[in-house]
């Protein structure tokens, strides 16, 4: 019998055609922002690897709360609970790295000056957090179930109920964005944005499913969501293939 182990070093390489496709034209802006000339590849520079660096001290100990970290007062929705890990393609999870999310509000109406959808702001909700993984990758939040919302792509499109995820490496120049979406959401097929990835089971990996394991009785249910850095299984992200 061949024992299995992991690999100590290198690197599984990426599925280029597991990322969303850059041009896809039901995705209307990804006609205009698609590469229209081959990529270039720049060496990292030492100054992007080595800095400028987050301070584990400069969160605060509410920054993991959205629910109450805006006012200090209760948002309007239903609770939930977000937890997971942040991990490399071998599994092995990522500690130390700065998460952070932000997200529309129960109503669907995210909290900036540009908003267009008229959906009612909620006063306590912010729609924004951060988290650092612990030793071994795990992170975990507390916020309301974010609502769909329409947007102007097509004559009737919406966006799935969902949650924006940057992760940070080492330095700030290491950042990749995604987003969480919820299982059973019948939006999730008809959002454009996800029409761009052809692969079904990467769709998948970006769908939380709910974990009544992990709800808190009478408070808040709980959703699962891990995120891979790198390799032919790696998340889904909007900056990059490549990873951290």
């Amino acid at each position: 019998m061949t024992e299995t182990k992991t690999p100590q070093g290198g690197f599984v390489a990426r599925d280029r055609d597991w990322h969303p496709a850059p041009f896809h034209p039901p995705y209307k802006t990804s006609v205009k922002r698609s590469p229209q000339a081959a990529l270039l590849s720049f060496p990292t520079s030492a100054s992007e690897i080595t800095g400028p660096t987050f301070g584990h001290g400069v969160l605060g100990p509410h920054d993991a709360d959205l629910i109450h970290n805006f006012t200090g007062e209760s948002a309007i929705g239903p609770r939930i609970v977000v937890y997971g890990r942040v991990q490399d393609e071998f599994g092995r999870g990522v500690g130390g790295a700065l998460v952070e999310v932000w997200q529309a509000n129960a109503g669907g109406r995210y909290r900036h000056k540009k908003e267009g959808y008229v959906a009612a702001l909620d006063a306590n909700f912010g729609g924004c957090g951060r988290v650092i993984t612990d030793a071994e990758g795990n992170y975990e939040f507390r916020t309301i179930m974010p609502g769909p919302y329409p947007w102007p792509n097509g004559m009737n499109d919406w966006r799935p109920a969902h949650i924006h995820f940057s992760v940070f490496g080492h330095g700030f120049a290491q950042r990749l964005i995604t987003q969480m979406y919820f299982e059973g959401d019948p939006l999730i097929p008809l959002c454009p944005i996800i029409g761009t990835i052809q692969n079904p089971d990467a769709v998948k990996s970006l769908i939380a499913p709910m974990d009544m394991q992990r709800t808190v009785p009478m408070d808040a249910r709980a959703y699962k969501f891990d995120i891979t850095l790198r390799g032919r299984r790696q998340t889904a992200f909007e900056t990059r293939p490549e990873g951290l």
